[in-house]
């Protein structure tokens, strides 16, 4: 079959960098074809290409066999080309019907003038065929993260596009959602439609995928049929040798309790939560999405207030009433949204690091440039931050570049107690074992940890404990040794609550029938 699209040694420059290096990719219809590689491996340059915002160097585009360059993404929008990204670009402030026909407004054929009714209309049986009940007035600043992205698929859709490219589109859906999106990206195969389909998780490509391409170092690795090859195969293609220990957990001495949280509450997010955290242990919170595990970690560092009960540290209760506060308890919080919450964008890599620590790098009131590049070097180093040069803005890093700048930034404060919210998201495989590596290694050193993940494997892999919540309650513990996943997926799909429920009620009926038997004989 012919492809629709095709890329032939394609080649990138930037100032000191050459980000792809004959590249070449070939896009059939019908076809759901992973593009696999680690962060900074050339993925979103090849896809900034694609879409009109980045001009090649060398090489060539083919669009049904005709040679073809974008010169913005207007004009590879009207070729049929749209993209999904990994953080969903969207106007909070607009509806969803005008974020969805952004660029591409249905015009009345006789005024000219923009058609808001058929655009309603439109947006209304899109959101049916998706199976979300989202009202097309609706503001996008009110919806959640996950509804933020099936509205840009939505988008996408909407443009009767040729060819669909999904950078990690599941990274914010719950399981259901994620069934969704396959039958979503299932229709769309049957249309005839192109999907380039970006993840790092190789449980997804193996599911929906038919064809894959690897790329390593901006390069062109290999390519082949899903069905034909394993993980480790695409593992060893993508950083160029075999990972035997994707978790490597290091066995640390558990100390002395440093962290408790006794019946911590917080109205319409979670309720009566306590647990205990000890030096040198690594605390795994599992749960789905909603769950309200980063809101829970959120009130712990102080950004949001709590409406019950007490944090203790050393056994002493503490009033963290604010990030600032809690820094200087000596505790760090890598946020789970690291582009609007965890780094800024514009700020270069150096004064990223260094953010939190801005009077210890500076002198009455001055930035002191040889502290500043001093920790930066430092930090940036230890955790291989792979860029130009420490000056560089943050918003040119690939996704785990930016995810190291902010572990970075965060370790450079030196905490006694770190939360991670979702450390890995978003991440190839080679940076999460980095990081579980540093994780561990951080334990080992006497830090406690807290880690919260969406990915089991992750939990299981890393965790001397797991807590896992469900719709703001925790429902099950477990230690290293007995944690089962099909258990912990049971509590974190409220299994646990339901059952104790059911208990609880035959229980009372027991008893019901029990008095009035003991009624009727009397």
């Amino acid at each position: 079959m012919d492809p629709i699209l095709e890329v032939k040694d394609i080649t990138k420059y930037f100032p000191g960098i050459k980000a792809l290096d004959g590249v070449h990719l070939c896009i059939r219809p019908g076809e759901v074809h992973a593009l696999i590689g680690e962060n900074g491996a050339g993925k979103s340059t090849l896809v900034k290409i694609l879409t009109g915002v980045y001009s090649i160097t060398s090489g060539q585009v083919f669009l049904d066999n005709r040679p073809i360059e974008f010169r913005n993404a207007i004009e590879a929008q009207e070729a049929g080309i749209a993209a999904i990204h990994q953080e969903a670009s969207m106007f909070p402030e607009l509806s969803v019907t005008e974020n969805i026909y952004m660029g591409h407004h249905l015009r009345n054929s006789k005024t000219g003038m923009i058609d808001w009714k058929s655009m309603k209309s439109s947006t209304r049986e899109l959101l049916k065929k998706m199976d979300l009940a989202i009202h097309p007035d609706t503001l996008v600043k009110n919806l959640g993260v996950a509804q933020r992205h099936m509205v840009e698929i939505a988008k996408a859709l909407s443009l009767d596009a040729r060819v669909v490219i999904m950078d990690e589109p599941t990274s914010a859906l719950t399981l259901r959602e994620v069934e969704d999106l396959y039958k979503i990206v299932r229709q769309l195969k049957k249309a005839g439609k192109a999907i380039i389909f970006i993840s790092h998780k190789f449980d997804e490509i193996f599911e929906i995928c038919d064809y894959f391409t690897v790329l390593r170092d901006g390069k062109y690795i290999g390519e082949g049929n899903v069905a034909d090859t394993t993980v480790n195969n695409i593992i060893r293609m993508m950083v160029g040798r075999s990972l035997d220990q994707l978790f490597p957990k290091a066995e640390a001495e558990v100390g002395k309790r440093v962290l408790e949280v006794r019946g911590l509450s917080q109205i319409g997010y979670f309720k009566d939560i306590s647990f205990t955290l000890n030096q040198g242990e690594i605390l795994g919170f599992f749960g789905l999405v909603g769950a309200g595990r980063s809101e829970l970690m959120r009130t712990i560092f102080g950004i949001d207030p709590h409406s019950a009960g007490q944090v203790l540290l050393d056994g002493k209760p503490i009033a963290l009433t604010s990030p600032k506060k809690a820094m200087q308890q000596g505790i760090a919080f890598v946020p789970e949204d690291r582009q609007m919450q965890g780094i800024v964008l514009g700020l270069s890599i150096a004064k990223n690091i260094t953010l939190p620590q801005i009077d210890a790098v500076s002198r009455a009131g001055v930035l002191n440039a040889g502290r500043e590049r001093s920790l930066t070097e430092e930090y940036g180093t230890a955790m291989e931050i792979r860029a130009a040069g420490w000056q560089v803005d943050a918003d040119t890093l690939s996704g785990g570049n930016q995810q190291k700048v902010v572990l970075a930034k965060w370790l450079a404060t030196r905490p006694r107690i770190l939360i991670l919210d979702e450390p890995t998201k978003g991440i190839d495989v080679a940076t999460k074992a980095a990081v579980h590596k540093l994780v561990s290694d951080l334990a080992a050193d006497g830090i406690a940890v807290i880690m919260v993940s969406s990915e089991l494997p992750e939990v299981l892999g890393m965790s001397d404990r797991i807590f896992v919540m469900s719709e703001g309650r925790i429902t099950a513990e477990f230690a290293r040794a007995e944690a089962d996943s099909d258990e912990i997926m049971k509590a974190a799909t409220g299994h646990s609550i339901q059952q104790r429920e059911t208990n609880e009620g035959e229980m009372e009926a027991g008893m019901m029938e029990a008095v009035m038997m003991e009624e009727e004989k009397g």
